[in-house]
């Protein structure tokens, strides 16, 4: 058995896979399947200060290898989080990785003091593209990334703070380099791609937000070779996702320069996705005679 072992920014991880935020909820119903404290960590469900009910329904669609959900972050808000979801979280000994949105620069001051101490990493979440107020604004241009990145971290005294970055910019080094100006402390990569999908015999789109956000298997090849540019654009600690279906998806990332995955969409493909993965990512690092995942990190050799 490979030790499967990592550390990221002091927060350490049986194992380098951490269930992708929105697509775990905060892991009970899973927990229901199998126990959840063999991976290596949960971010939650997007919490903002106040709860949010989300978009209207119809909020999921299909397409070709990829799902669109515009759910509109609905949760309970921060304080139910803390009161019903954290301890149950912390006794399975997962990292508790807080995903965290706003409307405003001032939102996303308030709940990372809210959350500072409480939890192991807060995620900020600046770009989900089915809000219609802030997320998207505050991922695409790299001033407002280094600006909201500032903010939160000022309000972490205790807390490490991930950044999680949109795929829909020109330049994903560019705004990578902005979240670390800002302060923090690892980013995360590649949150979900804005796309369409259309009803063709009532000539509307599917989903009632009209656009939402694409992920799935489909999205790999992109969301891999931005997580390869933003690793060799930083200094700190990259988090890639988009598309991670198996173990080897996931040692990909890893060997394009991420210190660890989270994994989204394959949950809702297959609820035992993520004890599959990491038993394949052993499987690999036994075959190919590695003792260490960290040892795979970032050893992609172009052509």
């Amino acid at each position: 058995m490979a030790n499967l072992s990592v550390e990221i920014c002091g927060v350490k991880l049986k194992n380098p896979v951490i269930a992708a935020s929105g697509t775990f909820g905060f892991g009970r119903e899973f927990d229901e399947v199998y126990d959840i404290s063999c991976i290596g960590g949960v971010s939650t469900k997007g919490l903002t200060n106040a709860p949010r009910l989300g978009n209207p329904v119809p909020r999921i669609a299909e397409g070709h290898g990829v799902i669109l959900n515009a759910v509109g972050l609905q949760n309970p808000g921060v304080k139910h989080f803390i009161e019903n979801d954290l301890d149950f979280l912390k006794k399975k000994g997962v990292a508790v990785i807080a995903n965290v949105a706003g409307s405003t620069l001032e939102d996303y001051g308030t709940i990372c003091h809210t959350l500072d101490g409480l939890v192991d990493m807060v995620e900020l979440n600046i770009s989900c593209p089915n809000v219609r107020a802030g997320g998207m604004a505050l991922g695409i241009k790299p001033e407002n990334i280094e600006e909201v990145t500032a903010l939160s971290k000022n309000n972490l005294k205790k807390t490490p703070l991930m950044v999680k970055l949109s795929p829909n910019v020109e330049s994903i080094a560019t705004n990578a380099m902005a979240a670390e100006r800002g302060g923090a402390d690892c980013i995360s990569l590649v949150n979900t791609f804005t796309g369409m999908v259309i009803d063709l015999e009532k000539r509307r789109p599917i989903i009632a937000n009209n656009t939402g956000g694409v992920s799935g298997a489909g999205i790999k090849p992109i969301a891999l070779r931005m997580v390869y540019e933003a690793a060799h654009a930083v200094k700190i600690p990259v988090v890639g996702m988009g598309g991670i279906m198996s173990g080897k998806d996931a040692l990909e990332f890893m060997m394009a320069g991420a210190k660890a995955v989270q994994v989204g969409t394959a949950n809702f493909a297959d609820a035992l996705a993520m004890p599959r993965i990491i038993n394949e990512m052993n499987g690999w690092l036994d075959k190919h005679g590695i003792k260490n995942v960290n040892e795979i990190v970032d050893t992609l050799q172009l052509n």
